[in-house]
């Protein structure tokens, strides 16, 4: 039995909150469980550069986590001057799966950043991260179609979402919290698309290796849970 008494292909409720903040072109507040992601996407028209004169725009990431998102009050990364390698590490995997389904050359010479802060912690921040991401960075499009600077289906190629699986108590279960992702014997993260395409796996032995066989049966958790995803962010942007 999990702690929470899911099933082991059974995911933490999941709610998206669209236009939660009135200043950026695009926003959602995701929930996975007690873990809960602003996210919001800002549109800068210019971009980076080494793109200018290139027809080609630019979507990138920035993740943070508050003071107390966790247990114990963690200092803010500002105030250490530098950001740490975990948050480094996040927010390129959240700007490389944001990127797998745009057209750059569609988008034109614009950037759009995603800032995903997390307001309260209990695992899978980084997959709640890519998950409302997503709806924030349409919202932000269909900003821009309002004003005919783009069209989304031209700039959208599919749906991304992601989800963490692993190994816990000999078990493979799918959308890890915090009680389970610090005893996990196998702990990964999967993102995937709407058509079912994978963007990157992220998976570590905490132990024991972990078979080829368990990689499949965690991939499988993943295929299933992302697909659900999926269904979810179409049925909050319908």
């Amino acid at each position: 039995m999990r702690p929470s008494g899911r099933q082991t292909n059974q995911m933490r409720k999941v709610s998206f909150e669209r236009n939660f903040s009135k200043h950026a072109e695009g926003s959602c507040l995701v929930k996975f469980g007690d873990t809960h992601v602003l996210c919001t996407a800002s549109l800068e028209e210019k971009t980076p550069p080494w793109l200018r004169n290139s027809g080609k725009g630019w979507v990138t990431a920035e993740y943070g986590m508050l003071p107390r998102a966790t247990g114990d009050r963690m200092k803010r990364e500002a105030a250490a001057g530098k950001q740490g390698g975990r948050t480094q590490e996040i927010q390129r995997l959240i700007g490389r799966s944001l990127r797998a389904v745009v057209d750059l050359g569609a988008l034109g010479e614009k950037q759009i950043t995603v800032d995903c802060d997390v307001i309260q912690a209990d695992g899978g921040t980084r997959t709640a991260a890519i998950t409302g991401g997503w709806i924030a960075l349409y919202d932000c499009l269909k900003w821009m179609e309002a004003r005919s600077m783009t069209k989304v289906e031209k700039v959208l190629k599919d749906h991304v979402a992601a989800i963490s699986c692993g190994i816990f108590a000999g078990q493979p279960v799918i959308d890890l919290d915090y009680l389970e992702d610090s005893a996990a014997e196998t702990d990964a993260n999967f993102v995937m698309t709407g058509m079912g395409g994978i963007v990157e796996v992220q998976g570590t032995a905490e132990g024991a290796p972990f078979s080829q066989d368990e990689l499949l049966q965690l991939l499988a958790l993943a295929s299933d849970g992302t697909k659900e995803l999926v269904a979810m962010q179409k049925q909050a942007i319908a």
